[in-house]
């Protein structure tokens, strides 16, 4: 995907949000403006200065089809919603939290971003019930520029995290890596895609018993993989008729030996896959087999 359409990713496609369900594990997004829960719209802009505010594409579960039956947009909601549920202590366990347009720094700066991000986390992180065992990653979808390596600033905050403050982590990770960590922790399942062999943040690897692994043509010295364009799929902006790659339902994470969802199993069977469980992930540039932009029907 490399646009911003109203893009609505088939039913067959899933997603985290069934790797927890299958556990028993709640979960939520709350997102800054949001007009009310379970708003389907592309946007929301302010009612004062008509600014953009939501966007829908900033709320992945929302753009997947699986997660638009009434329970499921039931869970996704406004940050009204997010001080109440503060307030009465029903947080669901993974939340994915996304702040408007300009206090993401979209529309704004990274400056504004910041100051927003401190503003909205040192009170919850004074909150004995918000910081029980948590794990905050703030983090970015993208740099800037297309000229360097695709690498962005990203924290981990928490309880979970206590007693090591300060200190830094040098491995690599995408972000397959935030699912992977929500499957390690939890011991869900996988998807069969590109989180089988994602690093698991160093961390919770420790608890887990997850390797975590080197991916020196993105993280050396002199970088050869930026991982800053996409290649070839059913929303690529130049193919459109690419189609959907399966899961490859028969890999498991290393050495922990996580499987694939038993639903996935069920609904794409054994098909021809371009996912294995390998950390190094494809880009525009290193494209998986049949999915360079020109070898692909258009």
């Amino acid at each position: 995907m490399d646009n911003d359409d109203f893009n609505q990713i088939d039913s067959n496609v899933s997603t985290v949000t069934a790797l927890l369900e299958a556990r028993g594990i709640s979960w939520g997004t709350y997102q800054e403006d949001m007009p009310y829960t379970g708003y389907e719209g592309f946007s929301w802009l302010n009612q004062s200065t008509h600014k953009n505010d939501y966007v829908r594409k900033h709320n992945p579960p929302m753009i997947y089809n699986e997660n638009t039956t009434p329970e499921r947009l039931s869970y996704q909601k406004n940050f009204t919603q997010f001080y109440a549920d503060l307030k009465d202590e029903q947080l669901p366990q993974w939340m994915f939290i996304t702040p408007n347009m300009t206090d993401d720094g979209h529309d704004s700066s990274v400056t504004v971003a910041g100051a927003w991000s401190r503003r909205f986390l040192e009170p919850l992180m004074q909150n004995e019930y918000f910081m029980k065992d948590t794990l905050i990653l703030l983090t970015f979808d993208e740099n800037e520029s297309e000229s360097q390596v695709n690498r962005v600033y990203s924290l981990l905050l928490g309880g979970a995290v206590q007693g090591k403050e300060g200190s830094k982590d040098a491995n690599y990770y995408n972000h397959y890596s935030e699912i992977a960590t929500v499957e390690a922790n939890w011991h869900l399942n996988t998807l069969g895609r590109w989180d089988v062999g994602a690093n698991v943040f160093q961390t919770v690897a420790e608890k887990t018993g997850d390797v975590v692994r080197e991916n020196t043509a993105v993280t050396g010295s002199n970088p050869t993989i930026f991982q800053n364009s996409s290649y070839a799929g059913p929303f690529n902006t130049d193919v459109g008729k690419a189609p959907y790659p399966a899961p490859n339902v028969n890999i498991v994470s290393p050495k922990t030996g996580r499987t694939v969802l038993p639903a996935i199993r069920r609904t794409w069977g054994n098909k021809p896959s371009i996912y294995n469980n390998g950390v190094v992930i494809p880009d525009g540039q290193h494209p998986p087999a049949g999915y360079a932009v020109n070898t692909v029907d258009n």
